[in-house]
């Protein structure tokens, strides 16, 4: 959801500054597109940079149980029945599923309840990048489009137009999806894509005038 509101306030923003600039249709669709590709390519290497440092730290937290498991087996089984007493279990009980646990996956056990770790969902740094440029390029493609449908007098307020809505309509699904209240989520997310975007045409528009 943050990479497809910043995709829209980026893009939409770097269009309305070359366009309040007195730019041509095609300088500001030039100027959409790479928008689209750079911030596409920034969300997919700094999310596969993150992620990569992820699986880097969650192997080497793995490949630690390995040798504590190997050379302390004991001890370790008394640290997962001690994991189990904190959540509630009485230290028999506890003992006993540490046990149990252990003779079925016992790295498995200790990377769920003592690491944190699901196997299932080991970081995948590929996956996640290509998943963020794919999410921020289309909802880039909102305010190009405007561009492209709007006639000469109405390029600017289009983009700007469409460009909130869409924003409102994502700040709506993430307070949906959040479980807090839609109107407010709407409320920030649009003013501040309204915020960015005053700003960035104010600026075209003053450097237009100077520049020109």
């Amino acid at each position: 959801m943050l990479g497809s509101d910043d995709a829209i306030v980026s893009t939409a923003s770097l269009m309305l500054g070359v366009l309040a600039s007195s730019a041509s249709r095609g300088a500001t669709l030039i100027a959409g597109v790479a928008g689209l590709v750079a911030g596409a390519m920034s969300m997919a290497v700094g999310e596969y940079v993150s992620v990569s440092s992820q699986r880097d730290a969650e192997r080497a937290d793995i490949a630690r149980e390995k040798q504590e498991l190997a050379g302390q087996p004991r001890a370790e089984l008394r640290e997962l029945a001690t994991i189990y007493v904190t959540r509630g279990l009485d230290e028999a009980l506890a003992m006993k599923v540490a046990e149990q646990l252990s003779a079925h996956d016992r790295l498995g056990a200790h990377m769920r309840d003592e690491l944190g770790i699901d196997q299932a969902a080991l970081a995948r740094p590929l996956q996640a990048a290509w998943i963020s440029a794919a999410s921020f390029a289309s909802f880039a493609v909102i305010p190009i489009a405007a561009l492209l449908v709007s006639p000469a007098a109405l390029r600017l307020p289009m983009i700007a137009a469409l460009s909130l809505v869409s924003l409102a309509a994502l700040g709506a699904l993430g307070g949906h999806l959040g479980g807090a209240p839609m109107a407010g989520a709407s409320l920030r997310v649009t003013l501040g894509g309204a915020l960015a975007m005053a700003v960035t045409a104010a600026i075209g528009r003053l450097l237009g005038i100077s520049v020109g």
